[in-house]
């Protein structure tokens, strides 16, 4: 007997996630189907124009902004934006540099600081208990 192996799939949603974009900015046909996991890897692999286009003028979804910006998806709400942004209004708020955003990296470097501070502190006492066996 053999078995039949069904391609697997995601929505479109998923899809855009996987792929760095934001879903409303996506053409029609990619929103209205479903994505194979085929169709994904060929997406990355070969990106077709109107990907490389939003990949690099947006709009971009939060995740995105957020990683341009050097805050988390948290700083950006803190700071009032709760919509897509693209490349032009990215680059526009990096050079205006308001207080929120001044902020928000300081927290990110902080935040960023401590993670090191602990995987380092856990990354001893491993060491230690090693050494102890």
């Amino acid at each position: 007997m053999t078995q039949h192996q069904t391609a697997q799939t995601m929505k479109p949603a998923t899809a855009a996630k996987k792929l760095g974009v934001y879903l409303d900015a996506t053409p029609a046909e990619f929103r209205e189907g479903v994505v194979s996991r085929a169709e994904l890897n060929a997406l990355q692999t070969d990106p077709p124009e109107w990907l490389r286009e939003l990949r690099r003028t947006g709009p971009h979804p939060r995740p995105v902004v957020a990683a341009k910006l050097g805050v988390s998806i948290s700083g950006l709400a803190r700071g009032g934006v709760t919509e897509a942004l693209t490349t032009e209004q990215i680059e526009a708020l990096k050079a205006e540099n308001p207080e929120w955003l001044q902020k928000e990296r300081a927290t990110q470097a902080d935040v960023r600081k401590e993670t090191v501070r602990i995987k380092e502190m856990h990354a001893e006492k491993a060491a230690r208990a090693q050494q102890e066996d």
